[in-house]
């Protein structure tokens, strides 16, 4: 039975994790912490966790999660990195949700995210937990990098194509929108439904955090330089998250379907939807899964479009942060991943 600690229990992806935790066979959850909530029981904070979890919030410290073989951190950047070196020398693996060791190179990270990192050593030793991508490494990681949504989304859209070599790497385009959870749960006007009830807009175009994540995985994929833009939107939903994907092929003739079917058959938790599909969020909500679709669109018979759909709370974070965990201990993946989308 895995100990399982959590840091950051009260946000969104916090009370994720818990809920998915809470039925997995193969943990306990030890403790959970809040600095906010400090004291409470989790079911008074979440009521929906009632019976299922009995856990009580505690102060963030290393002395509170020492003994936990796993340690997740559902918090804000820039915070996993300054208790992650500690908690690893006392034996925890750590599995980080935010975007401390996504960045390999620390002046880029310090670019993107306005402060030098506190462990840079340990960047090159996180694992990027894209398990479709990275399964062989995460068996032996003390340290995961668990990607984020619009990163999922994007890679697992395009990595097909990039891995053949089938499309033009100077020109990809990544038109996401994402349902307003993908912020985090704070106070913020922008963030109301209120504000965003009836309303959809496009955000960041000039410059976005998720932008060098992106362009990181598909280059190391590629072996060379990737030119990408990405553009994020947000539409008035809760969760999920629909990526439109755009590329120029190299060999038109190719069959793009049959590239997909062959790369993903033995992904448990991608589908790979027939041919004319147009997935939606709804299919994925709730659930662990990536639904991917491939058009040739009329008029340019070089473009391929790849629509990508995923719930940005689970398969964009907690759900794939305990996938992550699964491969990190050699428990079968899929293992509390089976939920089913929620309807309607």
């Amino acid at each position: 039975m895995l100990e399982v600690g959590i840091v950051g229990g009260t946000g969104y992806t916090g009370v994720e994790l818990l809920g998915i935790l809470a039925l997995h066979p193969h943990v306990r959850i030890r403790t959970v912490t809040s600095r906010g909530d400090a004291g409470k029981t989790v079911a008074e904070i979440y009521p929906n966790l009632l019976g299922a979890v009995d856990a009580q919030f505690v102060e963030p410290s290393v002395e509170a999660l020492a003994g936990c073989d796993v340690v997740f951190f559902a918090t804000p950047n820039g915070t996993a990195m300054r208790m992650t070196p500690e908690l690893l020398a006392r034996g925890s693996r750590v599995i980080d949700l935010a975007a401390d060791f996504r960045l390999r190179d620390p002046k880029v990270w310090a670019t993107w995210y306005g402060e030098p990192h506190a462990c840079p050593e340990l960047l090159t030793e996180a694992v990027y937990g894209l398990p479709e991508l990275h399964r062989r490494q995460l068996g032996s990681a003390r340290l995961v990098a668990c990607p984020g949504c619009y990163p999922t989304s994007v890679q697992l859209g395009l990595l097909p194509l990039v891995e053949a070599g089938a499309v033009r790497l100077d020109r990809l385009i990544a038109d996401v929108k994402s349902g307003v959870s993908g912020a985090g749960r704070k106070k913020e006007i922008p963030l109301l439904m209120s504000e965003t009830g009836e309303s959809f807009k496009a955000y960041s175009v000039p410059r976005h955090r998720h932008w060098p994540e992106i362009v990181q995985g598909l280059e190391q994929v590629a072996g060379t330089a990737v030119g990408l833009t990405f553009v994020p939107h947000l539409v008035p939903m809760i969760r999920g998250i629909h990526a439109t994907l755009y590329a120029d092929l190299q060999d038109p003739s190719i069959d793009v379907q049959r590239l997909y079917e062959h790369r993903y058959a033995d992904e448990p938790l991608v589908d790979v939807l027939p041919p004319g599909a147009h997935p939606d969020t709804r299919n994925v909500r709730g659930s662990n899964r990536c639904q991917l679709a491939v058009h040739r669109p009329h008029g340019r018979p070089e473009a391929v479009v790849v629509l990508s759909v995923i719930d940005n709370l689970v398969k964009g974070a907690a759900g794939q942060a305990i996938q992550n965990m699964n491969l990190m201990f050699g428990i079968e993946e899929t293992t509390g991943l089976w939920q089913l989308p929620v309807l309607p």
